[in-house]
């Protein structure tokens, strides 16, 4: 379990995700990277950036980028602190975020509405390993 957005949380995420049986089977299709940007807030006092490289049901990469930098991927989702821990306490759902523009999505939309399944399996993993936050 890990503090999110922490850098042991990104690990310990990155390692919940190449272990998990049910999020390789869902994500066995997916090829692409992506961005979580999330903006300061509470308690949160700098922007956090993490990169997932994501291949078929692993994660081959995921670190935290420095706040400026513009790191391309086929998703960039953006949000406020508050907004991303309500979608890992559940009680935002990430899809009803996207689309209220609670999250700010930019890149490929058709990847992202064919891999719906894909997204709530990533959410559940980040739910399951996250116990407390900063």
């Amino acid at each position: 379990m890990a503090q999110f957005p922490t850098p042991e949380w990104v690990k310990v995420f990155s390692d919940k995700l190449n272990s998990d049986t049910q999020y390789a089977e869902i994500a066995k299709n997916w090829e692409g990277d992506m961005v979580l940007s999330i903006e300061p807030g509470g308690s949160l006092t700098e922007k956090f950036v993490v990169y997932f490289d994501l291949w078929h049901g692993s994660c081959r990469e995921a670190k935290i980028l420095d706040s400026g930098t513009d790191k391309k991927a086929v998703l960039r989702l953006s949000g406020s602190y508050e907004n991303y821990s309500r979608i890992i306490k559940g009680e935002l759902h990430p899809m009803q975020a996207m689309l209220t523009r609670k999250l700010s999505v930019k890149g490929n939309m058709g990847l992202l509405m064919r891999s719906v399944p894909t997204v709530l399996d990533f959410v559940r993993c980040a739910q399951e390993i996250t116990d407390s936050y900063i």
